[in-house]
């Protein structure tokens, strides 16, 4: 690259088109091929440096790097792509406790009564939560955005989303409390 990296951290700064596009153009493919040793899968590795870039972008004003701009971008790339590992074992994870559900509640009528009586005492539990916070737990739990993303989005700070997350699953414990035994036993029957 033709430019020095306290030239590209100014230009970013100042929202400078030419020089975001020319820094995109001279890493994209290099932080691509890093990505992918990483998530194995070309697809995942352009759409985590496609998602870094378009973040970069957003918060351009605020942009500033510590050592040098090739490093901040194979470290942001790095971070981005160990966060998509671990969204992706959630979702393993997730789809595995999914589909052990469903074989608990197929292996008989009892179980899928329970399972249904236990679903909508979680679903009353998650409406009897204030609004934002309710909104932020949904965000979280069904839609799997981290923290920032919710505040970003939200337009709240990273501690609000925290605190409210907190407060979620304080109630939801409470709530939901009394159906334990029901899911233990449960969870215990599709192990038998």
């Amino acid at each position: 690259m033709e430019y020095s990296d306290s030239e590209i951290v100014s230009a970013m700064q100042n929202s400078n088109e030419l020089v975001f596009e020319a820094l995109f153009r001279f890493y994209y493919q290099r932080l691509c091929n890093y990505a992918n040793t990483l998530l194995k899968d070309a697809d995942e590795s352009e759409e985590a440096v496609q998602q870094f870039f378009a973040g970069l972008w957003e918060r351009r004003e605020r942009f500033s790097v510590t050592l040098s701009v090739k490093s901040y971008l194979y470290k942001s790339v790095h971070n981005a792509c160990l966060n998509k590992i671990k969204q992706n074992q959630m979702k393993q994870a997730h789809h595995e406790r999914e589909s052990k559900l469903e074989t608990v509640s197929k292996s008989s009528t009892e179980q899928a009564l329970v399972m249904k009586e236990l679903e909508q005492q979680i679903a009353l539990a998650i409406e009897s939560l204030p609004e934002q916070c309710r909104l932020i737990f949904k965000l979280s739990r069904f839609e799997e955005l981290k923290y920032a993303e919710i505040a970003g989005q939200l337009n709240l700070s990273v501690k609000t989303v925290e605190n409210q997350m907190g407060k979620a699953l304080r109630v939801m414990r409470e709530k939901l409390n009394a159906y334990l035994p029901t899911l233990l036993t449960l969870l215990l029957l599709t192990h038998s």
